[in-house]
């Protein structure tokens, strides 16, 4: 069987990390979309590993949340009856965390936007950390009971809530944008946080930066598959974290955070790409006459 050498693996993973379709990506490298697809899973479940198991122990300082929606295999709108509430079909939300400083994100969850993925992700947030954080979120409400249970009193925590021009109503069907915001307001829910550092800015700015092919809404371009999805989010997580130069930092945020030190290029995260063991043949036997 024909395998892809380094050097074309890397390639491939630099269009996808750069938010290229898999169509488009099939073009560019001349590649097949199978071949592209399963290099996007062998990578992405490689990557999740890696920051799995290293993620750990971080001495953070100043954390925001944020939830970002996309959908797959179809808008929400178009879920058949019989589907609605599988999760992994229509509305989609990844929870994700930066960090104000290293412009680290520690971690990130695929799920619903309820109580129940906010549990998991705040959770999942509290455990890599080794200090006090001071943490920021939008006024969401899962995230009040999933802050306590997570942190306790050990967390300086402030929600940062928005004010719309339309009664506060920023869910409006007949547009993809949210209203205009007309004021915010900081409210602090534990702790003593410093009201200067009460902020989303960044992580919402990360979030526009996550924008990859994927979570265009008016494209075909957007994930088919829940697998797919993580995959991608995976691989740009790790693209994002350690091989990308902060253009503020002039450094990577996993430089800055000191999980490594140097910046990593593509060819480390194909070789981050676990080769399954060759199967093992019996011994030949002759058939009898």
């Amino acid at each position: 069987m024909n395998k892809l050498n380094t050097k074309d693996r890397a390639k491939i993973l630099s269009v996808l990390c750069e938010g290229m379709g898999i169509n488009a990506a099939s073009r560019v490298t001349g590649a097949s979309k199978n071949t592209i697809l399963k290099l996007l899973a062998d990578a992405g479940e490689a990557c999740a590993i890696y920051q799995d198991e290293n993620h750990h122990n971080l001495k953070l300082k100043r954390i925001e949340c944020d939830e970002i929606c996309s959908f797959v295999g179809m808008k929400q709108k178009n879920v058949p009856e019989e589907m609605k509430g599988l999760f992994g079909i229509g509305d989609v939300y990844t929870w994700t965390a930066i960090d104000a400083d290293t412009k680290l994100v520690p971690c990130w969850h695929v799920g619903t936007r309820d109580a129940g993925s906010a549990n998991c992700f705040i959770n999942d947030l509290a455990s890599r950390l080794s200090n006090r954080v001071q943490l920021t979120s939008d006024g969401h409400k899962a995230y009040l009971n999933a802050v306590e249970d997570a942190f306790g009193a050990n967390v300086d925590f402030a929600q940062l809530i928005k004010l719309y021009g339309n009664g506060g109503n920023a869910k409006d069907d007949t547009r993809y944008s949210p209203a205009e915001c007309t004021g915010i307001e900081k409210r602090r829910i534990e702790g003593n946080p410093d009201f200067y550092y009460v902020s989303t800015s960044y992580v919402e700015r990360q979030n526009l930066t996550m924008r990859m092919r994927r979570f265009t809404r008016l494209t075909n371009t957007f994930s088919k598959k829940l697998e797919n999805h993580m995959h991608a989010l995976s691989l740009y997580f790790m693209f994002y974290n350690y091989c990308k130069i902060h253009k503020s930092l002039r450094i990577t945020p996993a430089m800055a955070a000191g999980l490594t030190d140097h910046v990593w290029e593509l060819t480390d995260i194909v070789n981050l790409i676990t080769e399954p063991e060759p199967k093992k043949r019996g011994p030949y036997k002759k058939k009898a006459d």
